[in-house]
């Protein structure tokens, strides 16, 4: 616990404050950015800067010319850092009741510039690994002259104070008969799909993907003839080289990609329905030369019935009648029906499409039927889709015949 002083004590509305240290290094740890105020010349500051807290210190960052950084030697400069972290917006039915939900934390003190270089490495290291535990290692360490560059405050955590509201709406009991809208909209931060700089061919880290059902994670498959790693916009330019070919398209729901730009926005469509939760989709790698050969996916993903569809599949015509098509299913398989617990995988292919069918029919799935205008084709023409299923009782025979499929595979190229 923090001991209240003048500064920290509520004048108002006590209910609402705390000094717990548990509860402001909760929210100073979620938050991203501060506010460092202080005072120059006795003209009043304020900075938005980044902050790490380490153990009971708060560190801010900043840069070696800036004003309060420099005040800072020495003797230190009398701080105030506020953090808020908005949970949502509370509607009242009268204008006077709305208000928000909300943890902010204050905290007062004398702030110093650290001049350590070890612990200025530290600071900054710890800042980095906040954006994605992980990232310090995946990233260049500041050269001398950055580390120069750059200036870090350290303020220690000890007149510090805590401030929330939770709960609903607050009106007036004579309020209450209103025919006026009243409840709270929920708001939280979340990131947003990750956009990589030009030139960028390493796919996105796991530590900037978002923690999700296992049904729903595009968890990294090795086989002998193919790799699946999780689909990525880096991926666009070496799909469209491999999968340029109108024979590769002409039965998929899609149009064909004219050029990298188009594919793209394919798999930028892919993205956004694996973040609904529609899609889990993959890229398919060549075990033998590395190369990006095409794509499929999990969808109609339903982890309470343990069903999922396999579909949405890419392949470049180079790699037909190889290894990879077959090895690829027989690891989504094994993904579904051993660690997922799936008791039925379906697929569905335009009844057009009889050479799919044959190659579903071969991994072991059942025909079970034709559903007509099942889905519009990229002329605008309804399809009829045959629907396929295997279900777990018949996944132990499937995967022996998969297997030995395999053996005698025709090997892809080096």
């Amino acid at each position: 616990m923090y001991p209240p002083t003048p500064r920290t004590t509520a004048t108002r509305s006590r209910d609402r404050m705390s000094y717990d240290a548990a509860a402001a290094h909760a929210v100073l740890d979620e938050a991203y950015h501060c506010v460092l105020a202080f005072t120059v010349d006795g003209e009043p500051r304020a900075l938005p800067t980044l902050h790490v807290r380490v153990g009971d210190t708060l560190y801010v960052h900043g840069s070696t010319g800036s004003r309060p950084l420099l005040a800072a030697r020495g003797t230190g400069l009398p701080v105030c850092v506020a953090v808020t972290l908005l949970d949502g917006l509370v509607y009242g039915r009268s204008q006077f009741h709305h208000s928000a939900n909300y943890r902010s934390v204050v905290a007062h003190g004398t702030a110093h510039l650290v001049t350590d270089d070890r612990e200025k490495t530290a600071v900054l290291t710890a800042l980095v690994e906040k954006t994605g535990a992980g990232r310090s290692a995946e990233s260049r360490p500041p050269s001398r002259r950055e580390l120069a560059e750059t200036a870090v405050l350290a303020l220690p955590l000890r007149e510090v104070s805590v401030r929330s509201r939770t709960g609903g709406v607050r009106d007036e009991p004579t309020d209450l008969d209103l025919p006026h809208w009243a409840g709270v909209v929920p708001l939280r931060l979340t990131a947003g799909l990750p956009e990589p700089d030009a030139g960028v061919a390493t796919p996105v880290p796991g530590y900037l993907r978002p923690a999700r059902s296992p049904w729903l994670e595009p968890a990294v498959r090795h086989g002998e003839h193919v790799l699946l790693e999780p689909l990525d916009l880096a991926h666009a330019e070496e799909l469209h080289t491999a999968t340029d070919d109108p024979e590769v398209w002409r039965h998929l729901g899609g149009p064909q990609p004219v050029d990298a730009a188009e594919m793209r926005e394919a798999v930028a469509a892919s993205l956004a329905a694996a973040r609904s939760g529609e899609r889990v989709p993959w890229v398919q790698r060549c075990a033998v030369t590395g190369a990006v050969v095409g794509s499929t996916s999990f969808y109609e993903v339903d982890p309470e019935r343990r069903s999922v569809a396999i579909g949405y599949t890419w392949l470049g015509r180079p790699w037909w009648r190889t290894g990879i098509n077959t090895e690829a299913k027989l690891l989504l398989l094994t993904r579904a029906f051993d660690e997922l617990g799936a008791v039925r995988v379906v697929w569905h292919t335009d009844i057009r499409n009889e050479r799919s069918q044959r190659a579903i029919a071969r991994l072991g799935a059942t025909r079970e039927g034709v559903l007509r205008m099942h889905r519009q084709r990229a002329d605008g023409s309804w399809r009829d889709t045959v629907q396929y299923a295997m279900t777990v009782d018949e996944w132990p025979n499937a995967q022996a015949r998969l297997r030995e499929r395999l053996r005698s595979a025709a090997p892809v190229a080096s």
